[in-house]
């Protein structure tokens, strides 16, 4: 009797640069390699760079930054305030009391004030990154920046009592953060993977 030929399973193939080049059937790694590898995505790069190179040009702050003291980059860790903050509000969203509809309005607030240090904070992470990297950063860049203004109306219109609208606009801000999300941590796993 003849035994049976045992395969290993192979390794998912997201390495640093050019994740569409691994010939993954994954639509979303076929997806980041086309980002990685649009050459249109350069002007906007261009265009980011000097604001990203200042951020970084300055060895104590590069090395806060970065986080060389514990090893792990500030903006991942910043983004857990105005991401906690605004699903937060989402969940409160769920609840009609004026209690629940005032605590998500403020944490609506609190995400949008500290979207501005977690972005500079990525920016510096980006301005030391690869082209392919810088590309797909970018777009995160841009999904980002759509998602804290859909929030920020999203806790105007709860400032001035149009509840209803401000907790549309903020499922939409939702979306629109977990675009977001995925090109992030598709940008720190091919980080850790260099």
């Amino acid at each position: 009797m003849t035994q049976p030929v045992v395969r290993s399973p192979q390794p998912p193939q997201h390495a640093l640069e050019g994740v569409g080049a691994s010939g993954s059937d994954n639509r979303y790694f076929r997806l980041l390699g086309r980002l990685e590898g649009a050459e249109a995505l350069d002007r906007p790069v261009e265009a980011a760079s000097p604001f990203a190179q200042l951020l970084v040009s300055r060895e104590p702050l590069r090395r806060f930054l970065h986080g060389d003291a514990t090893g792990i980059p500030l903006h991942p860790i910043l983004t857990d305030v105005p991401f906690g903050a605004w699903f937060m509000a989402m969940f409160l969203d769920l609840f009609p009391d004026s209690s629940s509809q005032r605590s998500a309005r403020r944490l609506m607030g609190l995400g949008v004030l500290s979207a501005a240090p977690t972005a500079v904070a990525g920016w510096a992470e980006w301005a030391l990154s690869g082209q392919a990297t810088r590309r797909v950063g970018v777009v995160h860049a841009a999904a980002n920046g759509v998602a804290v203004l859909i929030f920020a109306a999203s806790w105007a219109a709860r400032v001035r009592d149009h509840q209803e609208l401000g907790v549309r606009l903020a499922r939409a801000g939702g979306l629109a953060t977990i675009v977001g999300g995925f090109l992030g941590g598709h940008m720190s796993s091919s980080r850790r993977g260099a």
